[in-house]
């Protein structure tokens, strides 16, 4: 099964970019980015000099818990950049979005909550909200997770939208947004 195939049928319709604007960005960001794949595994995703996005991550029904995941994570956390993803919220009558938090959370990720990420999907007109989570090798901030996230929306997710899906996304500063008292209530859980 070609690569696209396995993550149109694995993740909403909502979070899939075209094969197009895939195929597009693999061309035309070719220096920032990439897919790692093999049989049991499609793996998108941006680098760049300060951090890592992961925009697509699958991993084969019949190899789940065999450790491909975290030797893939492991791969990217090598780099020594903080990496950034975007989930869906738990729904907890989807046991696959729970197991997949808690898979994030053994590696290491922390979820971002001083970031908000709603987007209208184009594809179906609804408000698809998604949840940041993050691994930061040097303790990077929250700022500087946001502030990766928002030229990963502006490099990757909308690269040229008006061609491939008819009309644009909404501009950055209506999808991410970022919350100080969210922030602040962090530290002083922590402390």
């Amino acid at each position: 099964m070609h690569w696209y195939e396995k993550l149109n049928q694995y993740f909403p319709i909502e979070e899939m970019k075209s094969r197009e604007h895939m195929e597009t960005l693999l061309k035309e960001r070719s220096e920032i980015y990439y897919k790692d794949e093999s049989p049991d595994h499609v793996l998108m995703y941006v680098e760049l000099d300060n951090f890592v996005f992961i925009d697509y991550l699958f991993v084969s029904k019949k190899t789940r818990g065999q450790g491909l995941g975290h030797k893939l994570l492991g791969k990217l956390k090598r780099k020594g950049k903080p990496i950034i993803l975007e989930v869906e919220p738990i729904n907890y009558d989807d046991s696959d979005s729970e197991k997949r938090m808690r898979f994030y959370k053994r590696e290491g990720f922390e979820h971002a909550k001083s970031i908000g990420f709603k987007r209208r999907s184009l594809a179906t007109k609804e408000i698809n909200e998604m949840e940041i989570l993050f691994w930061a090798p040097n303790n990077e901030s929250e700022e500087m997770i946001f502030e990766a996230m928002k030229k990963t929306y502006d490099m990757i997710h909308t690269y040229r939208a008006q061609h491939f899906y008819g009309e644009s996304y909404q501009p950055v500063e209506e999808v991410l947004t970022f919350n100080q008292e969210s922030k602040n209530e962090n530290l002083s859980d922590n402390l």
